[in-house]
């Protein structure tokens, strides 16, 4: 198999900022259709095999990508779905050991959005077997070692799993928004998550929550910025896109005096930069109308409360301030690896 590995970018320095790049990124669509499920079982060698039990064509179109976190992995596999059912068997003697947290997926009713089957935690040291026909797999895998498993059995609470597929569905969604300088913190509040659900306790699971609370607000975040200059953005508007209440919402962004102080805040950011354009000739009134900000007299009372100077004041700071700026573009070495199982390993036993 002839599989693309990117370089997951996790040292420090200048590379730390650029965007985290997912560590394998493989399809079936490379291989005669005929192939196609044998190229798929390749993908798992040394963990676990597969086999086809039904087939609706003679094809098998699989794409999976994973992420690497250092000490954890995030795999997520979008299978052919429906008509396509498939045995998954671990290995009596397989190639590592590690824990995996499992969420089949079925598709939602709205592009793009999935729901999760069954939330269940794996060990591909013990003996497992299950039938598969879904449309998507999304799975984090973990070290054998963690202080918080100490036994092959294993229960999680209902509670517990809602929270974890929560968080899961949530990170994978926000996958394209990170840097790799943010690998150690979502390492470190994934597997604080994961502790929390497997030994509850009232402080645990109050830590949990607020950990899916911080990636609802980055997934907010993004929304708003690309957005910003929308009319109709609203609270009712980010609690549809999130998927939460109005009043889980709210309490997310109390921080920060509530979701609409904090759209006002950015819109004002935005005009402040307009304004300290040299090359942005337009009336201060027109620039402030683009953002939302349709009485000027208004507009400069919470310009001037929110930065302590007017519109014209920071217009003319900004024109007398400004200096060219250039950036440097920093690319990513490409690299061949193999599959999940050789990326298990790596992060095992070393490069």
């Amino acid at each position: 198999m002839d599989a693309m590995v990117h370089a997951a970018g996790l040292s420090g320095g200048a590379g730390a900022e650029k965007s985290l790049q997912c560590a394998v990124d493989i399809d079936t669509s490379t291989a005669p259709p005929a192939k196609q499920f044998d190229l798929f079982r390749t993908w798992y060698q040394g963990v676990a095999d597969t086999e086809l039990m039904q087939e609706r064509s003679h094809s098998f179109p699989a794409h999976e990508t994973v992420w690497d976190l250092g000490t954890l992995a995030v795999m997520f596999l979008e299978l052919p779905g429906s008509g396509y059912r498939c045995r998954w068997r671990h290995l009596k003697n397989p190639s590592v050991d590690n824990w995996y947290l499992s969420l089949p997926l079925s598709k939602g009713r709205l592009p793009g959005s999935w729901q999760v089957v069954r939330t269940t935690l794996q060990s591909f040291a013990e003996p497992y077997e299950c039938v598969m026909e879904n449309d998507a797999l999304l799975a984090v895998f973990l070290p054998r070692d963690l202080p918080f498993i100490q036994s092959s059995r294993i229960e999680i609470r209902e509670e517990s799993k809602r929270l974890l597929a929560d968080y899961m569905l949530l990170l994978h969604r926000s996958f394209s928004d990170l840097r790799a300088v943010d690998v150690s913190h979502i390492a470190t509040a994934t597997t604080n998550l994961l502790a929390a659900c497997v030994s509850p306790s009232h402080d645990r699971i109050t830590e949990a929550k607020r950990v899916i609370d911080a990636v609802i607000a980055e997934r907010a975040a993004k929304i708003i910025a690309q957005s910003l200059n929308d009319q109709s953005l609203a609270s009712d508007r980010l609690c549809r896109e999130l998927g939460v209440s109005r009043s889980r919402l709210y309490r997310i962004f109390e921080p920060a005096g509530g979701v609409s102080n904090y759209i006002r805040h950015k819109r004002l950011l935005k005009t402040r930069d307009i304004l300290s354009d040299s090359l942005d000739g337009r009336p201060i009134s027109a620039i402030a109308g683009d953002w939302g900000f349709t009485d000027p007299s208004a507009y400069s009372r919470m310009f001037r409360k929110e930065f302590g100077i007017t519109p014209k004041e920071a217009r003319v700071e900004g024109w007398q301030g400004a200096q060219a700026t250039s950036s440097q573009q920093i690319s990513q070495p490409d690299s061949r690896a193999h599959t999940l199982s050789s990326l298990l390993l790596r992060n095992s036993f070393g490069p």
